[in-house]
């Protein structure tokens, strides 16, 4: 148990920190270019059940070392995103920083198949806070990589979902 256990805790400089990460792929019948589209497109992300919008504008075209910031769905706090890694129709990594204590590390990867395109979305939390942030948002991270594939593949009812927010959307 122990030796299980020190795989995702470990002591860094007296400091208590965990590891924890989570991988979600779900295939598509929409193409790598739709899905590539989606992903990248900063500006809508209506599809993601944990941010409402971003202060990107429309046109960009993420690249390394884009600094911009997002508005949580659920509390009203900013938080900074940081664009660590694009290779054009393949992979776009980014890093999420909300508060001090925490790391977070999320990357889509869109691959062609015979069976349809494939999207991969994976989430990495570093630090002493990672096990709590994970508890209180594990249940939307599940949703992520499913609710893009369908935001691709029937836009209209992305839009109809876009327009139906929460009680707590300001």
């Amino acid at each position: 148990m122990q030796s299980w256990l020190s795989k995702f805790i470990y002591h860094k400089r007296r400091r208590f920190c965990a590891s924890l990460v989570r991988t979600y792929r779900e295939i598509s019948s929409a193409s790598v270019d739709e899905l590539w589209h989606k992903v990248v497109d900063l500006t809508d992300v209506s599809w993601h059940p944990l941010l409402k919008s971003t202060n990107v504008p429309y046109g960009l075209v993420p690249k390394p070392g884009l600094i911009f910031q997002a508005v949580t769905r659920f509390w009203p706090i900013p938080i900074q995103i940081f664009v660590e890694r694009v290779n054009p129709k393949q992979m776009l990594t980014i890093r999420v920083l909300t508060i001090p204590g925490i790391e977070e590390r999320v990357t889509y990867q869109v691959e062609s198949t015979v069976c349809g395109s494939y999207l991969s979305y994976s989430v990495t939390l570093r630090g002493w806070l990672s096990p709590l942030m994970w508890s209180l948002s594990r249940p939307y991270v599940d949703r992520v990589a499913r609710a893009l594939i369908e935001s691709v593949e029937n836009p209209a009812l992305a839009k109809k979902k876009s327009l139906h927010g929460s009680c707590f959307d300001f």
